[in-house]
């Protein structure tokens, strides 16, 4: 199965999603790793919009995040026309504030893939490596039928 894997350097940045660059979230760097796993590493420097008034990331803007890290690093690791269809499930974990315009790194890795489902985890950190937030997801799969 190696080198079959989906070259996704077009949804680096935004993830093809405008929303993660308008609160400051990029995806950097994608591979798979030698279980045929995928991963994503990106950073994060919150924007006024990704905050309230007293200058906070939302518990959502995390989960945001975090399951599109997920579901970015999935899609980085199965074959052809094979992709993510949803999000079964997404826990999102906050355990320090998050700042607007402080710099942050965020990466998600998939920790298991079946046919139909794949799980991941997503995390974000701040520059003295400190877990900010983590999420844990579950995706349904769509793989195409030869």
């Amino acid at each position: 199965m190696a080198g079959e894997f989906k070259n996704m350097d077009r949804w680096l940045g935004d993830g093809g999603m405008a929303i993660i660059a308008n609160i400051g979230g990029s995806f950097e760097t994608y591979g798979v790793d030698g279980e045929d796993l995928g991963w994503v590493d990106g950073g994060f420097t919150p924007t006024d919009l990704a905050c309230n008034p007293h200058g906070i990331v939302q518990a959502g803007v995390h989960s945001l995040l975090l399951d599109a890290a997920v579901n970015f690093a999935i899609n980085a690791a199965m074959p052809g026309k094979a992709r993510t269809k949803a999000t079964l499930e997404l826990k999102t974990e906050t355990m320090r504030p998050a700042m607007k315009g402080e710099r942050y790194t965020m990466r998600g890795d998939v920790v298991r893939m079946t046919r139909q489902v794949a799980f991941g985890e997503g995390v974000i950190r701040n520059e003295e490596g400190e877990l900010v937030s983590r999420a844990t997801a579950t995706f349904l799969l769509h793989r195409p039928e030869a």
